[in-house]
């Protein structure tokens, strides 16, 4: 399994503009990541999407080979 790491943000992308709700606890954990890492709230979030993604591609490429 692989370690999750805010992705840096110096690189800017195309982006659409989604809201979501997120149960308070979590709020709070993700804010707190943000915060040790010296990073946005919205970076952690897209960096945590993009984590759960690669991994199941992974995942997904090994159980077809």
């Amino acid at each position: 399994m692989m370690t999750f790491v805010p992705k840096d943000t110096k690189k800017k992308e195309t982006s659409v503009y989604k809201s979501l709700y997120i149960k308070e606890e979590l709020s709070k954990k993700i804010e707190e990541i943000a915060r040790v890492n010296n990073t946005s709230y919205n970076n952690v979030i897209i960096s945590m999407i993009e984590f759960c993604l690669l991994e199941d591609e992974e995942k997904e490429r090994k159980e077809n080979h």
